[in-house]
């Protein structure tokens, strides 16, 4: 049998000795999907792309900026989230098309007007809409969210609420950032800017893609750490 206080003093003392991983051990919040917890991996200023290390939870630089696009927002993920089945079905439904998920956790820029000068943090933020983004027959959706009390995003809740310009910064950033400039082929694909309530719904499958594949990884690690009776 379980004892439901030991195995919550457990998880809790590992907390406070240890680094939690940003994928699996940091919650994206209370209120998902109308808010999240996210972390952050890329900045505005970065002329490299960090990526965290899936095994370890450490950011790790996974490649400098070959070309000349610079990523207009903040740039991570939503912790405990997957893009695999559910996620892939729900952009085939809409591109009809056979997708499937890339497998890794889902993509969230976050805008703010103000400067922050590091990733490798977490943020609360609030999903506005959403980049439909194919990278070859994988997909790659973009989450788009405004930060949470931003004196300028704040008060958004629709991405056509966002100047065009800004919409128009981000789709170029990912359509080129792979680019080669003598390539004739196109690396990324974007066939929809969607919106808070399609957001919404990507968001939700990708939380059950998360529970579908890593669905009862506590317990495992709890009963290893030998606090099962």
């Amino acid at each position: 049998m379980s004892d439901n206080k030991s195995d919550h003093a457990i998880w809790k003392l590992l907390g406070m000795l240890y680094k939690p991983h940003p994928w699996h051990g940091i919650s994206p919040g209370e209120e998902v999907p109308q808010e999240l917890q996210c972390f952050v991996e890329v900045v505005p200023s970065d002329t490299v792309k960090y990526e965290i290390d899936k095994v370890s939870g450490y950011l790790k630089l996974d490649r400098p900026q070959k070309y000349s696009s610079i990523c207009p927002a903040l740039y991570g993920f939503v912790p405990q989230t997957l893009c695999a089945e559910r996620t892939a079905a729900l952009s085939s439904e809409r591109t009809g098309r056979e997708l499937e998920g890339d497998g890794d956790p889902l993509d969230i820029c976050i805008l703010t007007d103000r400067p922050i000068g590091h990733g490798n943090i977490l943020v609360t933020c609030i999903p506005i809409g959403g980049l439909r983004m194919l990278d070859q027959n994988e997909a790659d959706d973009k989450i788009i969210a405004v930060l949470k009390n931003d004196a300028t995003y704040g008060s958004m809740t629709e991405v056509d609420q966002v100047p065009a310009a800004i919409i128009d910064r981000l789709r170029h950033y990912f359509l080129t950032y792979k680019q080669h400039p003598d390539s004739q082929s196109v690396a990324c694909e974007i066939t929809h800017v969607y919106g808070r309530e399609e957001a919404h719904a990507v968001i939700n499958r990708s939380v059950e893609d998360y529970k579908l594949r890593f669905d009862g990884i506590e317990e495992i690690l709890t009963a290893a750490l030998g606090t099962r009776r």
